[in-house]
C-alpha cells in the first residue's frame, strides 16, 4: 500500500506542487479571514476544479468553520482534506458478466486511446483474462500500427481492416472473430474526433449500434479516455461524448504531466461518471484503477 501511494504521490507531483503547493503557507498558524478565503478559492481554481467545484468546497468549509468556531487557518487542513475525499466515490467493481465483453473506447485526437487499449490488455491478460483488439480507428493508418504492435508484443489478436474501410465493419468482425475464439473482452479502438464534428460523432454512434448487431448488449461498457492536461476542456467534450454514445466511465490520462489533476473533482460533480483509471506514467503498468484516497493524497501530501 505503501508503494502504491509512492506511485500516486509521484504521478500528481505537478498537481501537488504548482496548485496545493502553497497550503502549507496558507493553513499556517495565522487567523481565518476573508483573505484566507479569497487564497483558497484562488487556490482550487488554479488546480482546476472548477469554478462551481470550488464554490461549493468554500461554502461547505466556511459552515464547518462557523458550526465549529474554528478560527485558526491550520484548522482548516483535515477538513479541506476530508471535503475533497467526499467529492471523489471509489470507483465500481468491474464484472465481466457478458462472454465476452465488448468495451468502446473513445476520446478526442491525442488523448492516449490506443495506448490506454494497449495498457487495458495487458493488465487484463496479466489477470489471466484473454483479450482481443478491434482496430477501428481505420481513418490513421498509424493507429492501426502501433495497436498491432502492441498486439504482437503482448500476444493478443488484432482484427483490423483496410486503411479507410467502414469502422463498423471492423468492430463487427473483432466481435465476430471473438465469439469464434472464445475470448473474454474485446477492446475496440476508434477514432479519435472531436466533439464538436457532427458527421464524426453519428459515425461512432453507428459503432456502437453495429456492436450490438454483431452480439446482443454490446457494447457492454463505453470508456471515455481525457486527457489530463487539457483541464476544464474535457469537460465539453467529456458531456458530447456522454450524450453521444451513453459514456459509463472515464480513463484519466498523462496526470503525470499536468498540474491540473483537480479536474477529477469537475469531471464527477458534473458528469456523475465514475473515474476507472489514471495514467500515471508512460510505461505500461501505470495505467491505475483510480483510487480516491491515494489521489487526495497525492495532490495534498500524507
Amino acid at each position: 500500500m505503501a508503494d502504491l501511494f509512492s506511485k500516486w504521490r509521484a504521478g500528481l507531483s505537478r498537481t501537488s506542487k504548482s496548485a496545493f503547493g502553497r497550503l502549507a503557507s496558507l493553513l499556517g498558524a495565522t487567523e481565518i479571514d476573508q483573505g484566507t478565503w479569497d487564497e483558497l478559492e484562488a487556490l482550487l481554481v488554479q488546480a482546476d476544479l472548477g469554478i462551481e467545484t470550488t464554490s461549493d468546497v468554500i461554502a461547505s468549509l466556511q459552515r464547518i468553520v462557523r458550526a465549529r468556531g474554528l478560527t485558526r487557518a491550520d484548522e482548516l487542513r483535515e477538513i479541506l482534506r476530508a471535503d475533497l475525499r467526499s467529492r471523489l466515490i471509489a470507483p465500481p467493481v468491474i464484472k465481466w458478466s457478458a462472454h465476452p465483453s465488448v468495451i468502446l473506447i473513445v476520446g478526442v485526437n491525442g488523448s492516449g486511446k490506443t495506448t490506454v487499449i494497449a495498457k487495458l490488455g495487458k493488465r487484463f491478460c496479466d489477470e489471466g483474462r484473454t483479450v482481443l483488439f478491434g482496430a477501428a480507428d481505420t481513418f490513421r493508418a498509424a493507429a492501426v500500427d502501433q495497436l498491432q504492435i502492441w498486439g504482437g508484443r503482448l500476444n493478443i489478436e488484432v482484427v483490423a481492416g483496410a486503411p479507410e474501410s467502414d469502422p463498423g465493419a471492423v468492430a463487427f468482425n473483432a466481435i465476430q472473430s471473438g465469439l469464434a475464439h472464445a475470448v473474454d473482452i474485446i477492446l475496440i479502438d476508434t477514432a479519435g474526433r472531436l466533439h464538436t464534428r457532427f458527421n464524426l460523432m453519428e459515425e461512432l454512434k453507428k459503432i456502437q449500434r453495429v456492436t450490438g448487431k454483431a452480439l446482443s448488449g454490446a457494447p457492454h461498457a463505453v470508456w471515455l479516455v481525457l486527457d489530463a492536461t487539457t483541464g476544464q476542456n474535457a469537460l465539453q467534450q467529456a458531456r458530447a461524448f456522454k450524450e453521444a454514445v451513453h459514456a459509463t466511465g472515464v480513463i484519466l490520462t498523462k496526470l503525470d504531466s499536468s498540474a491540473r489533476g483537480g479536474m477529477a473533482f469537475a469531471i464527477q460533480r458534473e458528469l456523475n461518471l465514475p473515474i476507472l483509471f489514471a495514467g500515471l506514467g508512460e510505461k505500461m503498468e501505470d495505467l491505475e484503477p483510480f483510487d480516491p484516497d491515494a489521489f487526495i493524497d497525492g495532490i495534498l501530501g500524507s
